[in-house]
């Protein structure tokens, strides 16, 4: 931990409140006209997901946490936790499966995975943006509606539910945003 002035901290940046650790979601620094100027954090708390408002005087210290960002690959799945291993020297981690929440689905054997690490513990995850999968349910292909933009559900090989346009069938391999579950395109292997 750095004490560092309040002033000085940006979005994305990680701190130690009364023992709790928070991500910066926006950093502002007020200069009123008249007064002392003061720097007011928006913040997230890691453990829970709470957010807070606090403001500083530019000069006061707030301690700042480092957060180490590693390459890890995924391995599997094991009761609460999803387990990764480390690219260069193999170690083992296992991650709580909150701090991935809903992207929890997309992971896949072999998957690279970047998670930060504070202090040799897990407290964010970042998944590539785009995977690919298969569709296993959806409504038949239908004749004519192939020059139609509209979009049909359909169910996915990790039972993601997702629209897909018309001309797409049951088996066909899709690229899928994993931010908005949405349909990308037609994967091109």
């Amino acid at each position: 931990m750095v004490k560092v002035n309040a002033n000085t901290l940006r979005n994305g940046n990680v701190v130690e409140i009364d023992s709790k650790l928070y991500t910066i979601l926006k950093a502002d620094n007020i200069q009123p006209g008249k007064g002392t100027p003061v720097t007011q954090l928006e913040m997230r708390r890691i453990s829970d997901g709470v957010k807070i408002v606090e403001r500083y005087r530019t000069t006061e210290s707030v301690e700042r946490a480092f957060v180490d960002s590693q390459d890890f690959t995924f391995l599997y799945e094991e009761g609460d936790n999803f387990v990764f291993m480390h690219k260069e020297n193999y170690e083992q981690l296992p991650v709580p499966k909150e701090i991935l929440g809903d992207q929890g689905v997309y992971l896949h054997d072999g998957m690279e995975v970047v998670l930060s690490l504070h202090e040799g513990t897990p407290i964010s995850a970042e998944i590539p943006q785009r995977v690919t999968l298969e569709v296993v349910e959806t409504e038949p292909v239908m004749k004519g509606q192939t020059a139609t933009s509209s979009f049909k559900p359909a169910v996915l090989s990790n039972g993601v539910r997702t629209g897909v346009p018309t001309h797409i069938g049951v088996g066909a391999r899709i690229v899928v945003d994993t931010g908005t579950n949405g349909y990308i395109e037609r994967a091109k292997d």
